[in-house]
């Protein structure tokens, strides 16, 4: 069995539009994460993040390559890869007529957790994120901050040893973002592997053990931030990408 939670191998997705034709979104993107890291996809808006996530989630099928979670393969075992998972979205929507308890019960069986388990599970999350006071209130009763609480709460029901955040802060106001990187921060000292994925150059700074830049559908860059500083001679993350982002541009630019 590998040692990384998660590796990919070329692994490839591209879309046809009748206006633009192929599109690649994602190009022969290949990493591995080690266990009890966070590994970061910085990279702007639709620069692949989000795809390459969803594929590693089994939402999305590649077009090319592979990946797996603990030597799960997303192609050939994507219900196995699903209990090692949890995925979290900020765009990822509740039912809004359960409630948080209810929530998080249900999350806990339809990713496998053995029936005997799931209310002591659900107790222990709703003890952990202080949603006792709630945990009869229906999700749209909820506000903002305690919806947030629910959502991550129901990520971790099944206690998988991989999670994926995607664009996690989107729409979120400062103390509530904090409130987040703190929680993930506590996963991660919990020896979970943790994708994570930014546009945020602060939030990568502060979280990231290595830092994968994106752009176009590749990565141009895969190191910790003292790595790529070594590499660029440059100390500001946003000097960083901009650098590896345009020597990428000039690159194709030359090819075509």
């Amino acid at each position: 069995m590998s040692e990384a939670p998660v590796r990919t191998a070329g692994l490839s997705k591209s879309f046809w539009e009748a206006s633009r034709g192929r599109i690649d979104a994602v190009a022969d993107v290949t990493f591995s994460c080690r266990p009890g890291e966070i590994f970061g996809f910085l990279g702007a808006n639709g620069a692949g993040k989000t795809t390459t996530l969803r594929m590693l989630a089994t939402i999305l099928s590649p077009t090319a390559g592979d990946a797996w979670i603990y030597d799960h393969s997303v192609l050939r075992e994507p219900q196995e890869v699903r209990r090692c998972l949890g995925f979290y979205s900020a765009s990822t929507a509740l039912y809004p007529r359960l409630t948080a308890a209810e929530t998080l019960e249900l999350f806990a069986r339809i990713n496998g957790l053995p029936e005997p388990r799931v209310r002591a599970r659900r107790d222990e999350l709703i003890a952990r994120f202080g949603i006792g006071k709630y945990a009869d209130a229906r999700i749209e009763k909820l506000s903002t901050g305690m919806k947030q609480k629910v959502s991550i709460a129901r990520t971790i029901a099944h206690d998988p040893p991989v999670l994926v955040f995607d664009e996690p802060t989107v729409g979120l106001d400062v103390l509530n973002a904090i409130e987040l990187q703190k929680v993930i921060a506590e996963l991660r000292s919990e020896g979970k592997t943790i994708l994570f994925s930014t546009h945020i150059m602060s939030e990568a700074e502060r979280l990231c053990d290595r830092i994968a830049i994106i752009h176009q559908g590749r990565i141009h860059a895969c190191d910790s931030l003292e790595g790529l500083r070594a590499r660029t001679g440059l100390h500001y993350l946003e000097d960083i990408f901009v650098r590896i982002v345009g020597e990428a541009d000039a690159l194709h630019a030359e090819a075509v």
